[in-house]
């Protein structure tokens, strides 16, 4: 949804081997700029032509097929980046443009068994519904079977050797084995096909070991059928085929129906823009065109029930918007004409009409689910190392599982072999694997529906460990709007002179106080003079080169220190105009306290937790605003550099610190900080360089998000216990033949189970409630 002709497609890439690549026609639409755009946005930090493309992935459910997915993407070339979340099922593809395609590292997929999708795309979500609905149909088939081979297993272990005829048992088993063809041939198909994926790939996957136990068990139990007499006639487990079938199926179908709710906020929010639109032709008429044509300028007519597509002002009509899930406002907010709305935002109420101002990749919308998407594919350490040891593990299994059974060989070959197969189906590593990251992910939900953005999962983990929150003062624990209150002059010089001269390098920067300036201005309809050669030095000021009067005069505007000029007042805000004969004017702001302040100050002390304010303001100022919002340690005139130096001091100290900024002259100080948060609604979201955002500005927000990332991590430990706890009772119960397959089965099921059932504690956000 960007403007056209900004870059030309040129022609398809070639493959190294010089023919060219043959993408099928529905991949084939995705080389097209407008339709990459959708799901992609410039790789942030890399050179022109890098692009950072947001995917979901059909068919993966485990780690091990996490790493398949990287390996596999990563061998394309153009290729330079992939990371993808087996919790999520959503990966990140940065490519460059000028060797590659979407539709070829796409296709790089068609031979491992997964499929990749635009992370916007709704046909996403229909192929996710569509597998689930598979898989409840094996998981019924695998059900019925089960509870008839059941039936006709019963009275071998119910009746003493020798009450049942040899023909009688032979028939017996030649139903159980006619019963299990269906679960073979059918229900079995998603592991089959992934072990032979995995073979002729030389992979490892959870599939591998699981495939291999139901085929030994199978094969086992065929022989018996058809040989009685033979070497593994006297016992036939396709009763325990049937039931570890049964339990994997309806585990795997449980754990993707509970996957899905626990990523629901992002999914949700994805999916808020409309497919089509109204649009005000030439002629006046109105006609329906799709989202991703619609430009800078359009007029559009959105329609009660309706998302607003782009980001604009209303031109003709009232209505109320529900913006909750974007700014954080939980009840619904009236727009007349004039108002902004903001892409993905609701209209309750009326039909409206709107002048679009934002498209694409530049509105608010696209920014947060931007942000939300890097959270998604994003890996905490613990869930690193979990994945790291995924493929180790498996091999392990496949190394335990043969010495068991050459161990128990001799005493009973049939024996043997299902104790391989409960080793096999036991060791299954998802549960270790998901404990992390599906807890994360529910974590970051409820944080998005609260209105706080997660950046980075790992942030939540650190975010835990805090002891100290330190915040700036300006835009943060004051409101980032000012008036201008006083003003001083120089002699010879008019308050017209002086506000238009300011505001002419004020109009160059983002900060709280330049914008009161420029609006100070507007109000007065003041002509601006044009400033040459500005340049903002971070939370000290902007300079610059402004002809007036036929004269040209280097001018600086911000702190007393930057001006080199005396402080007028202590009571608020203050910046300085000076030129090379010294002081021209001094600009007095009244600055009020957020009414949440003292109320979020006061829950950080009642955890526990220590709290600072650090300001460029004079002392007196930044002293003022820590008494009135309850903050025992103040520090006053602190450059950039001064709260970066006071910052590492705490650090060294061994204090673990969140800081939180307005994002605009604060990015040394989030940077070197544990965990940032951004406040503030002006900061460029996709710019921040914070971990959390926050989009309704709730400072009380910080308190809660600090409680929800503490019960995070306590899910976490709990879930990475539970794992680890199940494998070390699990294995040496199933290599003392002491687990049956079918026992073996269900505890696989339900450990994978056990932990993202733990984890869907968090979506319902207990810990963010009065937030």
């Amino acid at each position: 949804m960007q403007a056209e002709g900004v870059l030309s497609l040129g022609p398809a890439p070639e493959r190294p081997d010089g023919a060219a690549a043959r993408p099928d026609d529905a991949a084939a639409l995705l080389d097209e700029r407008d339709e990459w755009l959708a799901f992609s946005q410039r790789a942030a930090g890399a050179e022109s032509g890098h692009w950072a493309s947001s995917v979901a992935f059909e068919g993966m459910h485990c780690a091990a097929c996490a790493g398949t997915i990287e390996q596999a993407l990563r061998a394309v070339p153009g290729v330079l980046e992939a990371d993808v979340s087996a919790a999520g099922q959503r990966g990140r593809v940065v490519w460059d443009e000028r060797r590659t395609r979407p539709s070829r590292w796409m296709a790089a997929l068609q031979g491992t068994g997964y499929r990749a999708l635009p992370a916007h795309d709704p046909q996403a979500s229909e192929l996710r519904q569509a597998e689930t609905r598979r898989m409840l149909w094996r998981l019924g088939v695998a059900g019925l079977c089960m509870m008839q081979v059941m039936m006709y297993a019963a009275p071998s272990y119910f009746t003493a050797p020798g009450e049942i005829t040899p023909d009688i048992m032979a028939l017996l088993r030649w139903a159980q084995w006619v019963l299990s063809l269906p679960v073979l041939l059918f229900s079995c198909q998603p592991f089959l096909r992934g072990a032979w994926r995995d073979v002729r790939r030389r992979q490892v996957s959870m599939d591998l070991p699981v495939a291999l136990g139901m085929g030994i068990t199978f094969i086992v139990s065929s022989l018996g059928t058809f040989e009685p007499d033979g070497l593994f006639g006297h016992e036939v487990y396709f009763d325990s085929l049937t039931m570890f079938v049964f339990f994997l199926l309806g585990g795997r179908w449980l754990e993707l129906r509970l996957r899905d709710r626990a990523a629901g906020a992002l999914e949700v929010l994805m999916h808020r823009l409309p497919d089509s639109v109204e649009r005000r032709g030439a002629d006046g008429e109105w006609t329906r065109v799709v989202v991703r044509r619609v430009r800078v300028g359009d007029v559009l007519r959105v329609l009660p029930g309706e998302s607003f597509p782009a980001d604009g002002a209303l031109t003709a009509g009232a209505t109320t918007v529900d913006e909750a899930l974007l700014t954080g406002e939980s009840r619904p907010v009236p727009r007349a004409v004039g108002d902004t709305v903001i892409a993905g935002s609701h209209n309750l109420s009326e039909a409206v009409q709107m002048q679009v101002r934002q498209v694409g990749a530049q509105t608010r919308y696209a920014q947060v689910v931007a942000l939300m998407q890097q959270a998604a594919v994003s890996k905490p350490p613990i869930a690193q190392l979990a994945d790291r040891l995924a493929k180790p593990f498996l091999i392990f299994v496949l190394l335990a599982a043969g010495a068991a059974c050459a161990w128990w060989w001799p005493q009973d070959p049939a024996h043997a072999l299902m104790i391989a197969v409960a080793i096999l189906v036991v060791t299954c590593p998802c549960a270790l694997s998901l404990a992390t990251p599906a807890a994360m992910l529910a974590s970051a939900g409820a944080l998005a529906r609260r209105g706080i953005l997660t950046r980075r999962l790992q942030a939540i983990e650190a975010l835990a460990a805090v002891d100290t929150v330190v915040f700036d003062k300006t835009g943060t624990l004051t409101r980032d709007a000012f008036a201008l209150r006083q003003l001083t002059l120089r002699p010879g010089v008019t308050r017209e002179q002086a506000l238009a001269l300011a505001a002419a390098l004020a109009r160059h920067s983002l900060h709280p106080i330049s914008r009161a300036l420029v609006g100070a201005a507007q109000a007065a309809d003041l002509r601006l003079p044009a400033a040459q050669g500005v340049r903002e030095t971070a939370g000290q000021g902007v300079e610059g080169v402004v002809e007036v009067a036929g004269q040209v005069r280097r001018v600086r505007l911000g702190s007393a220190a930057f001006g080199g000029a005396a402080t007028a007042s202590d009571a608020g805000p203050v910046s300085h105009l000076v030129d090379e004969e010294g002081p021209i004017a001094c600009f007095e702001f009244d600055e009020d306290l957020r009414s949440d302040a003292p109320a979020a100050v006061a829950a950080l002390y009642a955890a526990g937790l220590k709290v600072q304010l650090l300001s460029g303001d004079h002392v007196q100022a930044a002293q003022r605003i820590a008494a009135l919002a309850g903050i025992d340690e103040a520090l006053g005139g602190c450059s950039p550099g001064d709260k970066l130096r006071h910052l590492q001091a705490l650090q060294g100290s061994g204090a673990r610190i969140a800081m939180v900024g307005d994002g605009l002259n604060d990015g040394p100080g989030l940077a070197a900080a544990q965990v940032s948060f951004a406040f503030g609604q002006a900061v460029p979201l996709a710019q921040a360089q914070a971990d959390f955002v926050v989009l309704g500005g709730q400072l009380t927000a910080i308190a809660g998000a600090w409680r929800q990332a503490v019960h995070t991590l306590t899910i976490v430990k709990q879930n990475l216990a539970w794992a680890l706890v199940y494998n070390a009772v699990g294995v040496p119960l199933a290599m003392l033949g002491w687990m049956p397959a079918w026992a073996a089965g269900l505890g696989m099921a339900a450990s994978s189970l056990l932990v993202v059932l733990n984890a869907l504690r968090l979506s319902g956000g207990r810990a963010l409630e009065g937030v």
